[in-house]
């Protein structure tokens, strides 16, 4: 017997929904589209006593494929779904809603969430019921898998286009625009990008190379999104700088996860120079944390190296007798043994204290205060002309940009591209001014032969007023690299030149 619907029953409000993939047939008096209507009505009656009940409005698509849901029909019943008009919705077949399983998915997503059931008349399909709701599952289990084959398409279509050195998207990258799914150099970023790689190798630490640019008022690149969102734009920090710093992109090339391969797109960086800098990234670590670690005070951590086999030699120490040892061994023999390099350990007391003696011995020897003084010029010199081509650069830029904001004014052209340019106006007048000061700074203290001098003969009154990690600091600030031949018995040191010039502007905090 079938139960009578109680007064207290909620009503469930039902549409029927209908397809046909073409337009045959439709212009008759009686069409298919009217037959699954009529089915979907005799359905929706026979449930009469679940207060099921036919909305009279139609959800008709004739002429429309299954394949996509780029249907007037179907974009209507979404939109009334949303507005929570509906509680069921009937369909004569399955393939009427969708043909496709993605589709298909996403569509029975949106009725989950909204609350809203779906049956098909023929198939004895009802997510209201337990059995339903099995047969969803097991539909949105393939449309799963047919989600992952489209992944796994996509992701060898893009390591196709990489491997013939095509740009695949992502996010843009400073120095480049992508025009019709190329990179295209902007002059302007691309002497940016340049600098900042002169930068790391000048300061030799992330944190102060993203520091530099910061004063420089250079910022993140910056673009908007399809949807009108701004992004980027934003101050450097360490991780961003180290990301600039390891893209091969800027050498002509792409990278697909461990593959790099010759990209169509023109270089902005020079190879030498980024091999300099990948050299310099390797030997500091990652993220700069050596000093962090350095625990034991050891004075050539980083910069000591096995001549034998070129590898940072590491520190380490051992106790006997309540007594700290402490010594250098060749990293690789640390890792594969000791057969494995012919270089033996080193107490670190012997190597350290030679180095610190070689550092005082300078003042006394002539010919390498010349050489220093020489090679201090040298690099000032580079500085100066970097400063100066980037102040050039900047003129032509400002130039172009004021043109381009003079025919804007004539055409009355569109106000967003004359913000751009103001904006791009006013950050290059800053850093034109900020470029005529470091020149002028540049020139005025530019070092002296006497300056050295008295800034190494300063060096034991300096040592001894230092806290151990201070020293640690002035270390890495006057040694580029020591290189121990543990075979030969030879200790070679090469200092930075230009390190041993700001000695005498060292104000260390006095020893506790």
């Amino acid at each position: 017997m079938i139960r009578e619907a109680n007064a207290n029953d909620k009503v469930v409000r039902c549409a029927i929904y209908t397809r046909k993939s073409t337009e045959d047939g439709l212009e008759q008096e009686f069409n298919s589209l009217d037959a699954q209507r009529d089915a979907g009505e005799a359905f929706i009656a026979s449930q009469r006593h679940e207060s099921w009940e036919c909305l009279p409005t139609k959800y008709d698509d004739g002429g429309y494929t299954g394949g996509n849901l780029d249907r007037p029909a179907m974009q209507r019943l979404m939109a009334d779904i949303d507005a929570g008009k509906i509680d069921c919705v009937v369909v004569y077949k399955v393939d009427r809603l969708s043909r496709s399983l993605m589709d298909f998915s996403r569509v029975m997503e949106k009725f989950d969430n909204k609350g809203v059931a779906f049956v098909s008349v023929t198939q004895q399909f009802n997510t209201a019921s337990s059995m339903g709701r099995l047969i969803l599952n097991v539909l949105l289990s393939f449309a799963q898998f047919e989600r992952e084959m489209i992944s796994e398409r996509t992701r060898d279509k893009i390591a196709a286009a990489r491997r013939r050195g095509k740009w695949s998207g992502g996010m843009p990258l400073l120095g480049y625009n992508v025009i019709d799914t190329k990179l295209v150099v902007i002059p302007e970023e691309a002497e940016r990008v340049r600098q900042i790689f002169s930068l790391y190798l000048e300061h030799g630490s992330l944190l102060d190379t993203a520091k530099a640019i910061n004063e420089r008022g250079w910022r993140t690149k910056q673009w908007t999104t399809k949807k009108g969102t701004q992004r980027g734009g934003k101050l450097f920090d360490k991780t961003n700088v180290h990301t600039l710093l390891i893209n091969p992109t800027y050498i002509g090339k792409v990278r697909y996860r461990d593959e790099v391969h010759e990209g169509e797109h023109q270089a902005i960086v020079d190879t030498s120079l980024f091999t300099s800098v990948q050299k310099r990234l390797k030997r500091n670590g990652r993220g700069g944390h050596e000093k962090a670690r350095n625990q034991h005070a050891a004075l050539l951590r980083s910069v000591l190296r096995c001549k034998q086999c070129d590898r940072a030699m590491v520190h380490n120490s051992s106790t006997k007798r309540n007594r700290r040892y402490r010594y250098y061994v060749c990293g690789g023999a640390q890792k594969r043994g000791h057969a494995s390099c012919p270089t033996p350990s080193i107490p670190a007391d012997q190597i350290e204290s030679f180095v610190i003696g070689e550092i005082k011995a300078i003042a006394a020897d002539h010919e390498l205060i010349a050489d220093i003084h020489d090679q201090t010029q040298f690099k000032t010199k580079e500085k100066l002309d970097a400063l100066v081509r980037e102040r050039e650069s900047l003129i032509e830029f400002l130039r172009s940009y004021h043109g381009q904001l003079n025919h804007l004014a004539i055409t009355s052209g569109p106000m967003e591209l004359v913000a751009d340019l103001q904006t791009r106006i006013t950050q290059s007048e800053r850093r034109h001014a900020e470029l005529n000061e470091q020149i002028e700074s540049l020139e005025a203290n530019a070092p002296r032969r006497v300056d050295i001098v008295d800034s190494l003969n300063r060096f034991d009154e300096l040592w001894a007023s230092m806290k151990p990690r201070d020293r640690n600091d002035l270390v890495a600030t006057l040694v580029d690299r020591v290189d121990y031949d543990g075979v030969a018995g030879t200790v070679d040191i090469h200092f930075h030149t230009t390190g041993i010039t700001t000695l005498g502007q060292t104000n260390p905090e006095p020893s506790s």
